[in-house]
């Protein structure tokens, strides 16, 4: 049987022993946080004990935690329940690459033009926050590309503005420091953590108000039963540290001997990720990428992994002004565990099809 290369780390990392060990742990638990009793206790004592751990991680006081279903739920909870005074949501701007749970979040949201590297137009920002404060919706790095958003200068203009910003950290948590921000997201299956689980960082829990509402969990702002197992396996995920400076080196590596070969780097003049190469193929489907490098024991996505199965053109690149490029690309991430010998077998079959699609290959 042919080996299986994994390097599809954006759309989810494997589950830690560690994080494993912990939600195993936890499912020997009976008990309901909320209860009174021994049990409720118990339980509830393991839910604040992980608060306290993913509040350290993201050097926050534990009240300002909020607990979600993953990084798609707390996005939702901030675009939908972020007030800045009053009962009235305030208008959302988004960044025209952000992710499609950031995009589909509330309908009428307001687009911000990128640059092509992917990077947001400030200009478009100060000008679109002239008009009354908004809550403005930029991500701290693109999860197709790996470009990194100049979040200290976005935060000035809506702070300079009396505005609220929201950042998408799901794929930068653990790689780089989480950002100034009224509201962070974090999702746990991008840190080695179990799928199911993560949490919305709220600098003032008096901005936010529930949108599941329900028995007053979370305090207030999110209710329903915790997934107790799966934010044990998140607090034991953030409490493990990573050197990234061997990704970024093998990223490097594998981008040079790929551009050798005639691929295109997406988002290249920009500061990205350590994790993630945007490759693109002049005249080749994406699709037609992903089927063949899978054929060949290659796990790679076509941009982001989130719809439902489908490859399609990437509006992250569409947005960049790539044009038929936008569906021509892949996406290769990377995590710690990942080889040089893994990059040197996927460097090898990629240029091998290149070649045989009759685009420029070097061995």
């Amino acid at each position: 049987m042919k080996s299986r290369i994994y390097l599809d780390h954006a759309a989810t990392t494997p589950v830690s022993d560690a994080a494993r060990a912990a939600v195993v742990k936890a499912l020997g638990l009976t008990g309901n946080p909320s209860s009174v009793h021994g049990g409720g206790r118990a339980a509830n004592a393991l839910l604040e004990s992980a608060r306290d751990a993913v509040a350290h991680f993201a050097g926050v006081a534990a009240e300002n935690i909020v607990f979600t279903s993953g990084g798609t739920e707390a996005i939702a909870l901030a675009a939908n329940g972020a007030r800045l005074s009053g009962p009235v949501r305030p208008r959302l701007l988004v960044g025209a690459t952000e992710h499609s749970a950031v995009l589909q979040a509330r309908d009428h949201a307001q687009l911000l033009p990128v640059d092509g590297d992917g990077l947001i137009d400030l200009a478009a920002l100060a000008a679109a926050l002239k008009d009354c404060p908004a809550l403005v919706a930029v991500q701290a790095a693109n999860n197709e590309t790996g470009v990194i958003q100049p979040l200290e200068k976005v935060a000035a203009l809506v702070r300079e503005a009396g505005g609220l910003l929201l950042v998408d950290a799901v794929q930068a948590a653990g790689k780089m420091a989480l950002p100034d921000a009224d509201f962070i997201a974090l999702s746990a299956h991008k840190l080695g953590g179990p799928p199911g689980v993560g949490a919305l960082i709220v600098r003032d829990p008096e901005s936010l108000i529930a949108i599941q509402r329900g028995g007053g969990q979370e305090r207030g702002h999110r209710g329903g039963t915790p997934n107790l197992p799966g934010i044990a396996g998140f607090a034991a995920a953030v409490a493990e540290s990573h050197d990234w400076t061997a990704v970024a080196a093998r990223r490097i590596a594998l981008e040079t001997r790929l551009k050798a070969g005639g691929a295109l780097i997406h988002g290249e003049a920009a500061p990205r990720l350590p994790t993630i190469s945007s490759i693109g193929l002049g005249g080749v489907a994406a699709s037609t990428q992903v089927m063949m490098l899978d054929l060949d024991g290659f796990m790679v996505s076509a941009g982001a992994a989130c719809s439902s199965g489908k490859v399609k053109s990437s509006h992250v690149l569409a947005a960049m002004g790539l044009g038929p490029a936008a569906g021509e690309a892949i996406r290769v991430s990377l995590s710690p565990a990942t080889t040089d010998a893994e990059i040197d077998a996927f460097a090898a079959a990629w240029l091998a099809m290149a070649a045989r699609l009759g685009r420029k290959g070097a061995a």
